[in-house]
């Protein structure tokens, strides 16, 4: 009982605190927007034809940037859109929009918008424009906004070196007909503006990985689902093992994990490679680590939702 009275004491705080970010009548707006952005929103991934999808997808991107428009919008969490990820940064600086568009079994889309924060509550967004389907060295490339390895993101993590915000975001990619993607990212600002790519990753030599990637992707088997997550106790990204079904691991709708677990740690600015994380067996059927994200065909966006981070405060 006096867990169930913290938790709704806890509740009333945080309420009371984030309606005093956006006035009365902001609120109401945001609140109406919401509502209205809901139908469009499923049906990105619930039309049953692409033409559907395509437009619900227009329409949802035209009324999501309006309802940003509205003064601190930046706090308003848009709950209720369950396949919309939304994610703030730790440090409550910026949040991303993403979202995925399957426009069929061979072609899909990733959309979405970063949101700064900025003192006197008004809109600075930075669309993110998806150019993975034309880029030639995926793990390789460096580029702003206009130029996004597009993902569906479902963590990020912050990371200081050398007085420099660093920012790492674990993604999803449909990708194709035969394979499906996760990725490292790493996102900084230069000039106050986005920068996706980062040559902080220590690799071992494999002729499979670029020496020094500029994110780390897993391509693998479509539906095969290895694992990509970051454990908080030990500080890790953690990534489960690839393997080719047919010994062919040029060939990475081949690639499928087999249970056992590599990973990322940061060290002086770097995410340095470990190539064995657990050392015991683990039973089969029960992961060492938490599967953050349902990977279905439509997957389950729920998992990606973030509410206004604790710390998230209005600027001075």
């Amino acid at each position: 009982m006096k867990i169930f009275s913290s938790i709704i004491l806890l509740l009333f705080f945080s309420i009371g605190s984030f309606a005093q970010r956006i006035i009365n009548g902001d609120l109401k707006k945001l609140q109406i927007s919401e509502d209205t952005l809901k139908k469009p929103a499923l049906q990105i991934v619930q039309g049953n034809k692409a033409l559907e999808r395509l437009k619900a997808d227009s329409v949802f991107t035209r009324l999501l940037v309006n309802s940003l428009k509205t003064s601190n919008s930046f706090y308003y969490p848009f709950d209720s859109l369950q396949t919309i990820s939304k994610l703030y940064s730790p440090d409550s600086t910026f949040r991303i929009f993403t979202w995925q568009l399957v426009i069929d079994d061979a072609i899909c889309r990733q959309h979405g918008a970063i949101q700064m924060r900025t003192p006197d509550g008004s809109l600075k967004l930075f669309p993110l424009i998806d150019k993975s389907d034309v880029t030639k060295n995926y793990s390789d490339s460096i580029g702003n906004n206009f130029g996004w390895m597009g993902a569906v993101y479902y963590r990020i993590m912050l990371n200081i070196y050398s007085g420099k915000k660093i920012y790492t975001l674990l993604g999803y990619d449909e990708h194709g007909i035969l394979s499906s993607r996760k990725l490292i990212e790493i996102l900084t600002f230069e000039n106050n503006e986005p920068v996706f790519g980062r040559r902080c990753f220590s690799v071992p030599n494999d002729k499979l990985i670029p020496k020094t990637p500029a994110r780390y992707v897993m391509e693998f088997k479509k539906d095969a689902g290895p694992r990509l997550t970051y454990d908080e106790d030990l500080h890790m990204i953690i990534m489960e093992h690839l393997v080719s079904e047919s010994n062919e691991p040029n060939k990475k709708f081949t690639l499928v994990g087999d249970g056992d677990y590599e990973g990322f740690k940061w060290t002086n600015g770097k995410w340095i490679y470990i190539s064995k994380v657990f050392n015991e067996v683990t039973p089969e059927g029960q992961p060492p680590v938490p599967d953050p994200v349902k990977e279905d065909k439509r997957m389950d966006p729920s998992k990606y939702n973030q509410a206004v981070p604790e710390n998230a405060k209005s600027p001075e």
